[in-house]
C-alpha cells in the first residue's frame, strides 16, 4: 500500500455514520492523557453523561440510574462524579439544597495552559 492508496477496512460492509442522536468527546481527552488522570470509573461516568446528555452537555440522570446502567456501586459512582467535578469536567446544580440528584453539565475541557 502506498500512502495515496486507501485503507482496507476490516469491515467494509460495517462503515459507522453519525446518527441523529449523537454524543461526542473532546480528543484531548486521549491526546492530553486525561483518560489517565480520570481512572476508568470516572472516565465511563463521563461517557455515560455525555451520552444522555442534550446538545448544550446537560444530562439529568440521577445517581440511581447512573450506577445501574454503568453496574456500579453507588459509593464509586458518587466517588467518581466527585472526581469529575474536582478536575472541573462536570458541574451540578442539585434539584434542591442537599438533593443527591439534579443537573449534570459537561464543561469544556480545561487548556492545557491550565492543567
Amino acid at each position: 500500500m502506498t500512502p495515496h492508496d486507501p485503507v482496507r477496512l476490516p469491515s467494509p460492509d460495517r462503515v459507522r455514520s453519525v446518527p441523529r442522536s449523537f454524543g461526542w468527546l473532546d480528543v484531548r481527552l486521549l491526546n492530553d492523557d486525561w483518560l489517565a488522570r480520570l481512572g476508568p470509573e470516572s472516565t465511563a461516568v463521563l461517557c455515560l453523561l455525555v451520552l444522555a446528555a442534550d446538545r448544550r452537555g446537560v444530562s439529568f440522570y440521577g445517581r440511581g440510574r447512573m450506577a445501574e446502567r454503568l453496574g456500579l456501586h453507588r459509593a464509586r459512582l458518587d466517588a467518581a462524579l466527585a472526581r469529575l467535578c474536582a478536575l472541573d469536567l462536570v458541574a451540578f446544580a442539585p434539584w434542591r439544597p442537599g438533593h443527591p440528584d439534579g443537573v449534570w453539565q459537561i464543561l469544556p475541557l480545561p487548556s492545557t495552559g491550565q492543567l
